[in-house]
């Protein structure tokens, strides 16, 4: 059999393959190239000179506008994919810009956070410009948006590049509040229904989890990750699982440790 035939029989078999496991009649999905793009000319927007930028100067409003537009148009483009018409896809394309300078200030405490919690930090600046821990907390709170915003797929493509240049897994969907830090970051997991309080700092190899999922479909939309209150420490390696659990306000938990259980407030946890 010549190479041509090979290559048109395996074509249209895996066209059909592709036709079993599609979700949609529709053979596009959103670009993670396109997502990634977006996302760094969002952080040259939110902290102007601290990236590389596509116009100069980047103080000048014009080239804040400029990019803007760009990533106005970019998100258009791939919420048009998932969405039923080009209107609301642009419709929530500008809701995101509008709601950039609200995510620029959650991040700006987010990077105080991570200056006032780490002796080793020099600087603000310099958790902003190589912090792990703040570029994924970063796309967290963009992807949170749009997961509030019921988008399909792009939240998680969001999650996933940070997941790859970090080693942080955060789904979209986890609740985080204000002055949140991790430190170091690698192999901190925050299942979707977690919840985190205000002033949180976690090291690496946290893990925010559910207690078990053996239930499959059935568990979604139901609460199955912890609840992390107000000024609350988790030192590494520790392991949080369940939907009830409850870490209480002002609590130390320290490296290591299995809960499952409720840990009242102002505790301390050893392993």
């Amino acid at each position: 059999m010549s190479i041509d035939k090979i290559i048109s029989e395996s074509s249209t078999k895996l066209l059909k393959g592709h036709e079993s496991i599609a979700d949609s009649d529709a053979f596009v999905y959103p670009s993670t190239d396109v997502i990634a793009g977006a996302l760094d000319k969002i952080l040259q927007v939110l902290f102007p000179g601290y990236f590389n930028v596509v116009c100069e100067p980047i103080t000048n409003e014009k080239c804040i506008n400029t990019i803007l537009k760009e990533i106005h148009q970019e998100m258009t483009g791939e919420f048009d994919k998932i969405l039923p018409n080009s209107s609301e896809a642009a419709k929530i394309a500008t809701k995101l810009i509008e709601h950039l300078p609200e995510i620029q200030q959650q991040l700006v405490k987010d990077a105080q956070a991570g200056f006032d919690g780490d002796p080793a930090a020099r600087s603000v600046d310099e958790v902003i410009l190589t912090y792990p821990g703040f570029f994924a907390v970063f796309v967290h709170r963009i992807a949170h948006f749009l997961h509030l915003e019921k988008m399909l797929y792009i939240p998680r493509l969001m999650s996933e590049y940070a997941h790859g240049r970090t080693g942080i897994d955060i789904h979209p969907g986890a609740k985080i509040g204000e002055y949140f830090f991790i430190d170091h970051g690698t192999g901190v997991v925050i299942g979707e229904t977690t919840e985190i309080g205000n002033s949180v700092k976690l090291y690496q190899g946290v893990t925010l989890g559910a207690l078990s999922t053996r239930g499959g479909q059935k568990l979604a939309d139901k609460k199955r990750h912890p609840t992390i209150e107000d000024n609350v420490t988790i030192y590494a390696g520790a392991t949080i699982l369940g939907g009830e659990t409850v870490v209480g306000e002002n609590s130390t938990i320290g490296g290591n440790v299995f809960i499952t259980e409720s840990v009242a407030r102002d505790s301390k946890v050893k392993g």
